[in-house]
């Protein structure tokens, strides 16, 4: 094939797809309120997780820096959802989603671009967030000469912190996407995470089957009929289900 043709040739769809995600990266990291978030949930992650270690230690608990994070991470999940939700609703806030469409006219590989990247944009906040938490902890208990952890904390635990939360970012962004507006997007998974699911969780034992709940047993399996696996299924499920109606939406809609 001469040079000219092979410019001609259409580009596979796995470089496709790579470029389109790239773009969407790229747009994130121009994106102020995106970058905002992203910091802003690893330094709460930090900061959460050293009072948390701080009040353990002063109360005479044998915490671990890991169980300080275990202890965070429903405190820091809402950065995760404002991040999912950021990836894609900001663009509906304007004309935005028009240009972006004119770019990448093909809806199916835009919305698989979009939601790698808010995958991606999740899983870095996550790791950043768990890492700035596990290490202001144990800077706390180092500083206050905290004695010996009784108990060694398991090995995935924090690994599955990362997972639940990325999950949880990527919920967020399929529920945005269904949504197509920040405000309703935000308000409605935090609500789930913070005030539903809690309310339930004290009512009955079905609320194990709610996407937060579930999802949590990546790095606190302590539910006795549902198993860290099975969990992340149950949040794959969710997330499934609501990207599905979401994917629909997307490609039948306008802009």
């Amino acid at each position: 094939m001469s040079p000219a043709a092979a410019r001609r040739a259409p580009a596979r769809p796995a470089a496709r797809l790579l470029r389109a995600t790239a773009a969407e990266l790229a747009k994130l990291a121009t994106l102020p309120s995106a970058v905002a978030a992203v910091l802003a949930t690893a330094g709460a992650g930090a900061v959460v997780a050293a009072a948390l270690a701080w009040s353990a230690v002063e109360a005479g608990e044998s915490v671990s820096a890991v169980a300080a994070l275990v202890r965070a991470v429903p405190y820091v999940q809402a950065g995760l959802v404002l991040v999912g939700v950021l990836a894609v609703a900001h663009e509906y806030e304007g004309v935005q989603v028009r240009t972006t469409l004119a770019a990448v006219p093909d809806r199916a590989l835009l919305l698989a671009a979009k939601t790698a990247a808010a995958l991606v944009a999740s899983a870095l906040t996550a790791a950043a967030t768990v890492g700035a938490a596990t290490v202001s902890a144990a800077a706390v208990r180092l500083l206050l000469e905290a004695g010996p952890v009784r108990e060694a904390a398991e090995p995935w635990t924090a690994p599955g912190a990362v997972a639940y939360l990325a999950l949880v970012g990527l919920f967020s962004h399929a529920v945005a996407l269904a949504l197509r507006h920040l405000v309703p997007a935000l308000v409605g998974v935090l609500s789930l995470v913070l005030i539903v699911s809690p309310l339930l969780g004290g009512l009955t034992e079905h609320a194990r089957w709610l996407p937060d709940r579930a999802g949590a047993l990546l790095y606190d399996p302590a539910d006795t009929v549902l198993t860290a696996g099975t969990g992340a299924l149950v949040l794959l499920g969710w997330t499934a289900l609501v990207g599905c109606a979401a994917a629909v939406r997307f490609a039948r809609a306008d802009a």
